[in-house]
């Protein structure tokens, strides 16, 4: 049996056992397909994925087959994928979950809007929305709808923390979280007032503390609009970037962990890499259309939860160094279970047939030295707080 064929036969295995309904078999076939062609191509070039397809069909004819899918307006991504992923975190309702949501643009002619799961050092895409727009601000009637579709998947009674950057900064989006139900922890741009009782209305910019420093302000407003209370965390501290001035809003009152908290959003982008230069090669494709570029981001999430799941159990079981030369662990569990699955197919080792994902913090995080893993992320010399 060839490699492509034993892993098809894991792949459309484990959707079947989700119960996923697609309106034509041919449809889930195709998919089953296509994510196969993505694991062992690491690319998005359809024309490529055709050559690991089973049949006796004529490449440009397995090509055709391939964008009939994902221009096919019947194939309702939202629905297939929550359906996927809904049982995987039907055991974490007792945990927290922190969110991130960021934007990434596309040959400056499209623009993904993401929201993700955090995931030990990785972020796993929930929802998202591909706009054909050049700028990568997007407003937030334009994304509103993935917020939504994100809770849908989510256990009920887990405490959910949103985190964005400061092209978020959005007081719709705000009252959108705490309608959810969700915390959020949201850097703030300088430009922004803040009201405070009995004390003169200043923005962002003229409360910013000097580098070092931090400021904590409870029990505040924010945007002409009045949005609170709310609380804020200010510092001009020094970062692995170099000097950065962070202003995070939250919901609960803040102290230093706060920016830690805010920290964990950089995971998402390290999935928008995992899409483009690290992993699927996005940037280099071919397809133009927005409609298919989500359906597009229904494989690569799929073939993402997938090898993040297989990291997972390939480290849980002991296994990681059969494909990490590190004393300890060095990849991602998105690189670990990419190897693992060429070890695999190579040596006649086992495939995991289901979603694997373990809720809490990582029992074994990944760094790549000593030294780089003692280096704080933010250096703080002095606090403040203010109470209000």
């Amino acid at each position: 049996m060839s490699d492509s064929l034993t892993l098809y036969r894991t792949i459309i295995d484990m959707i079947l056992s989700t119960r996923v309904h697609f309106h034509d078999f041919r449809c889930l076939v195709t998919f089953a397909w296509a994510i196969v062609g993505v694991l062992m191509e690491k690319s998005v070039h359809v024309s490529k994925w055709g050559t690991h397809r089973f049949g006796g069909a004529q490449a440009a004819s397995k090509q055709r087959q391939f964008m009939r899918w994902l221009k096919n307006n019947r194939i309702d991504r939202v629905v297939i994928y929550r359906r996927l992923v809904k049982s995987v975190f039907a055991a974490w309702g007792s945990h927290k979950i922190y969110l991130a949501l960021d934007s990434s643009s596309l040959w400056d002619e499209f623009v993904i809007v993401r929201v993700a799961l955090v995931y030990r050092g990785r972020a796993l895409p929930l929802s998202w929305v591909v706009l054909k727009q050049k700028s990568a601000m997007v407003a937030f009637e334009k994304y509103a709808l993935i917020l939504k579709e994100a809770a849908a998947i989510l256990p009920k009674g887990c405490a959910v923390i949103l985190l964005a950057d400061r092209g978020f900064d959005d007081v719709d989006l705000f009252r959108a979280a705490r309608d959810l139900g969700w915390g959020f922890r949201i850097r703030l741009k300088k430009s922004l007032r803040v009201y405070r009782v009995s004390k003169p209305t200043l923005s962002v910019g003229r409360l910013m503390p000097a580098r070092g420093k931090a400021l904590f302000l409870h029990k505040v407003w924010i945007t002409d609009r009045q949005f609170g209370p709310v609380h804020l965390a200010l510092a001009h501290a020094q970062t692995r970037n170099g000097y950065e001035e962070w202003a995070i809003l939250s919901d609960d009152p803040t102290d230093l962990h706060t920016f830690d908290e805010y920290g964990l959003r950089f995971d998402l982008e390290e999935n928008f890499l995992d899409d483009k230069s690290a992993g699927f090669q996005l940037e280099s494709g071919e397809i133009r259309d927005a409609e298919a570029l989500a359906r597009l981001g229904l494989i690569l999430a799929t073939a993402t939860l997938y090898l993040v799941s297989t990291g997972t159990a390939v480290v849980t079981l002991g296994l990681r160094s059969r494909v990490d030369t590190h004393w300890q662990r060095g990849l991602s569990y998105f690189q670990i279970g990419w190897r693992w699955i060429r070890h695999a197919l190579a040596h006649s080792a086992f495939l995991l047939s289901f979603f694997w994902l373990e809720p809490g913090p990582d029992p074994f995080p990944a760094f790549a030295s000593k030294r780089q893993a003692a280096r704080p992320i933010v250096t703080l010399y002095e606090l403040q707080l203010e109470v209000m």
